[in-house]
């Protein structure tokens, strides 16, 4: 797939200190992305350089193959979601939309029929005369991904734009969130600190710490061969055990010893609806999680039992 932006060794520098150091990346045309990382990584800050909110100190950014760090956000045919969605409260959902095109931000369509086009594929038709206040969580953000995706942007850049909603809403607009880029086929980047977020929606990702990307890729492989301790320990819960590294969902507990068995001791449960986490210490004192579905879950604090894992099931020499 050909790549509509790319980023090559981009550098920001903040008084000294890099908050970017060199990012290079390459995103698909047409494709979900995520930049994942634990707040100060650098992921907004690299949002807002693509965006043009921020100047880089050193380094490219290419749209379509033309370099656009040095033009105004005006003249990026990018567009952006923001945290607080931004949303005007005095103009009603059809103002709001369409708000950039009434200010020229775009002339290929007429106003009227980009703007209907797009409230009905973000099913908003008939909430036109709405105002903000009168919106759910979910409506507000539909409506400013509408009025991003009216102006026809090449890219979409979504700045944690989940986390004001609760647990509930956040997942059923996750799934609409990732139905609608595959439906528009707009490339989607999406900035976020959440590992299940980025897990769930991303056709490929990248995860930045400390300014840098410390590993790029589809989300199963980021997951499954992590080629560092932080990109595992960061994508999800992870048992060091003798050197190696074992996720919780691959060992397999039991009250019978088997020929490859680990003895331990239960330390607690907790339930977690369709899983359980088993909290154990191996005989050397090694704490280690074990996952498994709740309704296999007979388990006691204190109770003896003994682990075992494949050993395809290892991550190896991770640095």
């Amino acid at each position: 797939m050909d790549a509509v932006l790319q980023l090559a060794n981009v550098t920001k520098e903040f008084a000294g200190h890099k908050a970017v150091d060199g990012v290079t990346l390459s995103i698909p045309r047409g494709t979900f992305f995520s930049l994942l990382g634990p707040s100060g990584c650098g992921k907004t800050t690299t949002l807002r350089l693509i965006a043009g909110f921020e100047s880089a100190t050193a380094g490219e950014i290419r749209l379509n193959g033309e370099r656009i760090d040095d033009l105004p956000p005006y003249r990026r045919n990018v567009n952006t979601v923001f945290q607080s969605y931004a949303l005007f409260p005095h103009l009603t959902v059809h103002g709001n939309v369409a708000f950039g095109l009434r200010n020229g931000a775009s002339k290929a369509n007429p106003a009227a029929d980009k703007v209907r086009r797009v409230l009905e594929q973000l099913e908003l038709s008939g909430k036109e005369s709405r105002k903000p206040a009168q919106l759910s969580g979910g409506e507000k953000q539909r409506v400013a991904l509408a009025r991003a995706l009216v102006l026809s942007p090449e890219v979409l850049l979504l700045d944690e734009p989940l986390s004001a909603l609760d647990p509930q809403l956040r997942q059923q607009v996750r799934a609409e969130l990732r139905d609608l880029q595959k439906k528009t086929g707009v490339t989607f980047l999406f900035v976020t600190h959440d590992q299940e977020e980025a897990l769930s929606l991303s056709d490929s990702l990248a995860v930045m710490r400390a300014g840098r990307v410390e590993q790029m890729g589809p989300p199963q492989e980021l997951y499954r061969k992590p080629r560092t301790k932080f990109v595992a320990a960061f994508l999800g819960e992870m048992n060091w055990i003798g050197g190696v590294g074992v996720r919780p969902e691959a060992i397999r507990i039991a009250r019978v010893a088997d020929a490859t068995g680990r003895k331990a001791t239960v330390d607690g449960t907790a339930f977690l609806g369709p899983t359980a986490h088993i909290s154990t210490t191996l005989e050397d004192g090694t704490k280690v999680k074990v996952q498994i579905p709740s309704s296999d879950c007979p388990y006691q604090a204190g109770e003896s039992v003994h682990l075992c894992w494949n050993a395809a099931d290892e991550l190896r020499d991770l640095t």
